[in-house]
């Protein structure tokens, strides 16, 4: 699969709700009728003063991402029901910017993973999470780390991996951004200290072409809202 990341960049709680009500009523229902399936709309878990709205986008394959704009273009219920979104005006924009990353799904876990929690539409967090490499090989070595068992690591010690992504175009590139769930913080951090004490991990780590592969760390502890597909 290929994944779009977009942060929708709003700057208050009011914008946020206005926003929502348009990805549910107009613009999710229109990503379905496409084809699209398994979207995640996320917001922020733990800090009040971000607003941003995060959506993940699974596609099949590069076409379906490249006709995108022209079927929503062409769907008349959505241009529709997404009227009063785009007729907010230059000074009262519905958002500020969207930051929108494109990436690739790794072999390891080539398609979205859904939490348990989703199909019963159980509470549930999720991490994202962005490893930054400073070249192109040392960002393809913790791929290949990724690939050779620290995902399936993460698996069996219940992270609850959702997906993982080689990102293609972006910023701060070279990097890999994936994200993780649990029913709550606690089941969460009861995971990563399961994954960080595995004998596994602790050989995996030492190993000469996994060394300095990460430069930074980044992540985000986010909630699905209502109508999440993920």
């Amino acid at each position: 699969e290929y994944y779009e990341l977009r942060t929708y960049q709003l700057q208050s709680a009011a914008k946020q709700k206005a926003f929502l009500t348009y990805v549910e009523s107009a613009l999710l229902p229109a990503l379905n009728r496409i084809g699209l399936q398994r979207i995640g709309v996320f917001t922020s878990l733990d800090k009040a003063d971000d607003h941003d709205v995060r959506m993940l986008i699974p596609f099949p394959n590069l076409q379906a991402f490249d006709s995108l704009t022209t079927k929503l273009e062409a769907d008349a219920d959505y241009q529709k029901a997404a009227a009063p979104h785009y007729a907010m005006t230059l000074k009262d924009p519905a958002y500020t910017r969207i930051r929108s990353q494109f990436m690739r799904a790794f072999a390891s876990i080539p398609k979205i993973e859904l939490p348990p929690q989703t199909a019963s539409n159980k509470p549930r967090i999720f991490e994202l999470r962005t490893y930054e490499s400073h070249n192109e090989d040392t960002a393809r070595r913790k791929v290949m780390m990724f690939d050779k068992g620290e995902t399936q690591l993460m698996r069996d010690v219940q992270l609850g991996p959702v997906f993982f992504g080689k990102m293609l175009v972006g910023h701060d590139v070279p990097n890999l951004t994936y994200m993780l769930s649990a029913a709550d913080s606690d089941a969460h951090k009861a995971h990563w200290k399961a994954f960080l004490a595995h004998p596994k991990w602790d050989e995996m780590k030492v190993k000469p072409e996994y060394k300095g592969t990460v430069s930074k760390i980044t992540n985000w502890f986010l909630k699905p809202t209502a109508f999440s597909q993920i």
